[in-house]
């Protein structure tokens, strides 16, 4: 996985600042690839339950991502019982890796 133990942990914390205690957090795509190169940062927060507010609080995850991580680029998904599943939320859950 090509994030630091350190960038990890800070994802792990702002997720449950910003979502709760209950949500868990993958990565998926390209940063999972320890032989690729650059690409975003591709996030899938899962919580067992509902998220008021759910795009907001995504939103307000990247900012402070960023201010605490850098200027780069974030793709967030959030999904919780309320969550149509779509190919991506399964793909992202399929091959996702757990931090």
């Amino acid at each position: 996985m090509r994030l630091s133990p350190r960038d990890r942990s800070t994802i792990r914390e702002t997720a449950r600042e910003v979502f709760g205690d209950m949500v868990r957090v993958r990565v998926f795509g390209s940063r999972i690839d320890d032989q690729a190169r650059g690409g975003d940062i591709d996030l899938l927060v899962e919580s067992s339950e509902i998220l008021p507010d759910r795009q907001r609080k995504a939103l307000t995850f990247v900012a402070r991502l960023q201010r605490r991580l850098g200027d780069q680029p974030f793709d967030v998904l959030v999904v919780d019982p309320d969550t149509k599943r779509q190919e991506i939320h399964r793909n992202a859950l399929r091959q996702g890796v757990g931090i």
